[in-house]
């Protein structure tokens, strides 16, 4: 008896003491906020995976990043090479380059830890691409998610600037090329080309500060700001709420999904311990970037098979592909040869991508919030616009190959141009077609589905002879989603006396609203179906309401 109220009387004590020293944390921590937080509902969809694909890929690239940053230099200061890779015994070098070979050959672990930091990289900006195109095509933008799209944008344009700047440091041959590709680029900027690369090199290419420069900018900007706009893009994410798929029980006021703790930090932990893992494997048995079979770079050569890593081919595709045009203006030269594919191209691509939810919001009658994604087919004009893009950026991707391919199929390479500069405008016309009759052909599949019920299979022959095929009603969660489509409208026209004296701008948005929500396959509206509809009530467990 004694000895359990001793034991109550220590209980109460415990209790007493964490909920002081709980109550002492939130005043100055949002202690009681967390709790919440683990609470918070995550869709269950592996679409929505693809962002921490990415988030991972950049942790362990700042892990990897921290250990060879102890031993890399960035001097272009030129010595003589001694160390243990004996082919290059006696070669001039730079520090940079030598100190490549140090990591590669004589730190424990080096080679593992650069390739591990490569192959980082490369899955870094290809998640955040996928990432992109799930947002794009799902209509994950719209407001009010308009701000969190430029933040990607933005990373994925930092990304690439960060990728760029590793590949550089080597000082190889292959990342000199490269280098060398960069300095024309800047320099075919008018009027402030020059001025900006001898900045950048520090005179004449190859310069003394290219290296420096870009290694600062690879270990300190860059990446601050990558973790910087991460952590807003995040903070938003977990303000706004997830998007999510639709169907029963799912609308634009809740999140059905699992929540945080413990089974999303579960699953998301099991993904970071597999990347990591897949990364270690690859880093061990898949070669990548052997700056040592290049050699250093020397101004006066240039690498055979030259080819940048994926996230750059399409402009090193652009730059092959475009005809060699110059102008000469008051004793000035302007490339464009060079300028138009490597400067403004890459300005437009960005410009169109920051601008895209404000043009479709633009052409677009609805201005509510939307926090259930699209079906691609239902979108699709949107989606054929996005398959389009892929496609020019598939052939400009192959055309950064186009000497590689000539020489390993026998082809001509000046005939094989041709035939790129041809697809680059006949191959994008043809996916956004494409694309846009599958979807209007899905759509179209979709209504006679709700209509008629789906397909048995069986066929029954009828007294008088005739054939006809048995069908059966959707299940209803089927049913529900098909008919919960929040169809898209085009912006009403006014009457046509109206329409003449309206200004050319908005002209011009009712013609490209028009033509935007043309051809849109309208669903059934019978009376059991919108009853059917109204009957699925949303609601279930694991709602988290916004």
């Amino acid at each position: 008896m004694v000895f359990r109220e001793r034991t109550e009387r220590l209980g109460r004590r415990l209790q007493g003491a964490a909920e002081q020293s709980f109550l002492r944390l939130d005043e100055r921590l949002p202690a009681a906020s967390a709790g919440k937080l683990l609470r918070k509902a995550f869709p269950d969809h592996w679409a929505f995976l693809l962002g921490e694909l990415a988030l991972y890929s950049l942790l362990v690239l700042v892990l990897t990043g921290v250990f060879l940053t102890f031993f890399f230099d960035p001097s272009m200061a030129e010595i003589t090479y001694h160390g243990s890779y004996r082919p290059l015994h006696g070669t001039r070098m730079t520090q940079a380059y030598a100190s490549t070979l140090h990591i590669s050959f004589e730190v424990r672990g080096g080679l593992l830890i650069r390739q591990v930091h490569h192959w980082a990289a490369l899955t870094f900006l290809a998640s955040i691409g996928v990432h992109m195109l799930r947002i794009f095509f799902t209509g994950a933008f719209r407001r009010p998610r308009e701000g969190n799209w430029l933040i990607g944008v933005t990373l994925f344009l930092l990304a690439l600037l960060e990728g760029f700047c590793g590949y550089s440091l080597p000082d190889d041959l292959l990342s000199g090329t490269g280098l060398r590709t960069a300095d024309t680029i800047i320099g075919s900027i008018p009027v402030v080309g020059t001025y900006l690369s001898f900045f950048s090199f520090g005179g004449e290419f190859p310069g003394t500060d290219i290296i420096p420069l870009l290694y600062a900018l690879h270990i300190l900007l860059v990446p601050g700001l990558l973790i910087a706009l991460v952590t807003v893009h995040l903070i938003l994410v977990v303000y706004l709420k997830h998007t999510q798929w639709r169907g029963p029980g799912r609308t634009n006021t809740n999140v059905i999904g699992q929540p945080m703790f413990p089974l999303w930090l579960t699953k998301s932990t099991g993904l970071l311990l597999i990347l990591s893992a897949v990364f270690a494997v690859l880093g061990a048995v898949g070669q990548i970037n052997p700056v040592w079979d290049y050699g250093p770079f020397q101004a006066d050569q240039v690498s055979t098979d030259a080819q940048p890593d994926w996230y750059v081919g399409f402009l090193e595709g652009a730059l092959r592909l475009m005809p060699p045009w110059e102008t000469d203006l008051w004793g000035h030269t302007i490339m464009w040869n060079v300028f138009v594919p490597a400067v403004a191209l890459p300005g437009v691509f960005f410009g169109v991508l920051y601008a895209y939810p404000f043009f479709e919001r633009w052409v677009t009658a609805d201005r509510g919030e939307l926090h259930v994604c699209d079906r691609p087919r239902e979108q699709h004009t949107r989606t054929a616009l996005g398959v389009a893009a892929i496609c020019f950026y598939a052939v400009l991707l192959v055309a950064g190959g186009n000497d590689v391919i000539a020489f390993v199929f026998g082809l001509s390479i000046n005939a094989l141009t041709w035939v790129l500069r041809a697809a680059l405008v006949v191959v994008p016309l043809l996916g956004f077609l494409m694309t846009k009759w599958l979807c209007l052909a899905l759509q179209h599949r979709d209504r006679e589905r709700l209509a008629e019920g789906e397909e048995t299979g069986q066929v029954h022959q009828s007294v008088s002879g005739g054939l006809h095929e048995e069908h059966r009603p959707l299940p209803a969660a089927q049913r529900y989603t098909l008919l919960a489509r929040q169809a898209p409208r085009a912006l009403e026209a006014p009457p046509a006396e109206v329409a003449e004296t309206l200004p050319r701008r908005q002209r011009l948005r009712l013609a490209l609203s028009r033509w935007y929500y043309r051809d849109q396959v309208a669903l059934p509206t019978v009376r059991q179906q919108e009853q059917q509809r109204a009957a699925a009530v949303p609601g279930g467990p694991g709602a988290d309401g916004s």
